[in-house]
């Protein structure tokens, strides 16, 4: 890889992992006058915290930035034309930086959003497909975690079937890993018939994107 491409790859990622770290709930929750999520609820700054705390309308406001973050730096890097591995750091990049970001502390939410943000940026039917898998999952559970856990757990495999550069499946199932890892108290609760469901009312503070 050429100094210059490598250095262009180099501050994509970063940019990518900055991106990543701007928590969007706790912004949007300061610009809308409302207490950080992170003092409420689960404590989680994510949009299901968030609506369990102000309602549909600012959850809406922070899921979308939640996915952006992760859409717009991959969209980025594909657009500058560089190569696959580039793309898919920059997606695991993003993701991270959700997840611990440095701007907060590294204290952040739980992956979801911002882990569909990166699969539409890599290629719309990576995120439709998990979509799909989600809805199905939940029509079938109704459990909001296990449909995202589940849809999780395909992505590598929607990665390895369908896009060129193993880099991909690689840091896919990277994000899966952290992403079960997040969410190891909604699979504690799961297995132990705690967990809400879908239009439930929650038995435990816990869950979010």
């Amino acid at each position: 890889m050429p100094a210059s491409t490598l250095l262009i790859s180099s501050t994509v990622v970063i940019i990518g992992y900055l991106c990543g770290s701007i928590a969007s709930a706790v912004l949007v929750c300061r610009l809308m006058g409302l207490p950080d999520p992170r003092g409420g609820g689960s404590g989680n700054p994510g949009a299901t915290n968030v609506l369990r705390l102000y309602g549909k309308k600012t959850a809406m406001v922070v899921l979308g930035g939640d996915v952006l973050k992760g859409l717009l730096p991959v969209a980025a890097a594909t657009g500058l034309g560089l190569p696959d591995a580039v793309i898919a750091l920059t997606g695991l990049a993003a993701f991270v930086g959700h997840c611990y970001p440095v701007f907060f502390g590294f204290r952040g939410g739980k992956g979801v959003a911002t882990l569909i943000g990166v699969l539409f940026g890599t290629w719309w039917l990576l995120g439709a497909l998990f979509v799909i898998s989600w809805l199905i999952a939940a029509a079938a559970s109704r459990y909001s975690s296990l449909s995202a856990l589940t849809a999780t757990a395909l992505t590598p495999l929607y990665a390895w079937l369908f896009l060129p550069d193993v880099a991909y499946t690689v840091c896919f199932s990277l994000m899966a890993l952290l992403l079960f890892w997040r969410h190891r108290e909604n699979i504690r609760r799961l297995l132990a018939g705690e967990e809400s469901r879908i239009g439930g009312k929650a038995k435990e503070p816990g869950g979010g994107k």
